[in-house]
């Protein structure tokens, strides 16, 4: 199998492995963006798109690409028959090319990119999309961490913004994301500022008290875990002890039961002994 990082879309369509050096960046709605930030060696773009009802859609995908497209051809990468064109184009004062793949597994069509300097391989993006593979609906798979999506990432942010506006704007106190602040989120939890049921509050309270353990612990970082119909971050030490941010508040919550902040704060500390 190739090595790499492992990425599952969101509402985990597919799957695929891309280079561990690589990073998702953001794009346009429904695309995903791949490369390395640190040596640039080209952009890889990938969409997909479903057909509830038909099973061979990715196939007619291929098949339409291939009559309509007059400069493509079809070409093999892994077990995947792909309709398969480039473009060159300059920007400013360097020349590039973009190759293009569309490619099917049953009911998922797949239209991927790769843009690199004229003349360099495109070797990269097929090891890449000879990994692809669909995920069947009404399937059962086993819960994986993955490195984290942007989707995630943005939920980090906007759920730690809401915490520290909140705690900002009822107490008029800074929240910096450090230990001086598990008073504070104490204290909203305490307040009855977020409702029984309101699961995203508490979720974010979570997810704010993950932040502060990110921020004063070294080798914790944020991943992915997609489980089911469940896809959240979570933090993972060491890289296989993981911290749940829906189990330090929100289950608790749900459960009836009291939640004790520093108390949640220590017992994350003490992963070492676990």
């Amino acid at each position: 199998m190739i090595q790499g990082k492992k990425f599952i879309s969101p509402g985990a369509w597919f799957s695929m492995i891309y280079p561990a050096d690589w990073c998702e960046f953001e794009d346009s709605e429904g695309t995903f963006l791949f490369y390395n930030p640190d040596v640039w060696n080209g952009n890889f773009r990938i969409s997909a798109y479903k057909d509830e009802c038909n099973m061979r859609y990715g196939k007619e995908a291929v098949s339409f690409e291939l009559k309509e497209n007059s400069s493509a051809k079809q070409v093999t990468i892994g077990a995947l028959q792909c309709a398969y064109s480039k473009e060159m184009f300059q920007e400013e004062d360097e020349y590039y090319t973009t190759h293009w793949w569309v490619a099917g597994i049953d009911n998922v069509a797949f239209q991927c990119s790769f843009t690199v300097r004229k003349g360099e391989s495109s070797q990269i993006a097929e090891n890449l999309i000879s990994t692809l593979s669909i995920r069947n609906d009404g399937q059962k798979y086993p819960a994986e961490i993955i490195p984290v999506r942007l989707s995630e990432i943005y939920l980090i942010n906007e759920s730690y913004e809401w915490v520290a506006n909140t705690i900002k704007n009822e107490w008029a106190r800074p929240f910096q994301g450090t230990e001086e602040d598990i008073p504070h989120l104490q204290q909203l939890v305490d307040s009855e500022l977020i409702g029984k049921k309101k699961r995203d509050e508490w979720l974010a309270v979570g997810i704010a008290l993950c932040s502060i353990l990110a921020n004063e612990i070294e080798d914790m970082q944020w991943m992915t875990l997609v489980d089911g119909n469940r896809e959240f971050p979570v933090l993972m030490y060491k890289g296989d002890k993981v911290i749940d941010p829906m189990k330090l508040v929100w289950s608790k919550i749900k459960a009836g039961e009291s939640c004790d902040i520093a108390t949640s704060y220590k017992e994350a500390l003490q992963l070492d002994n676990q």
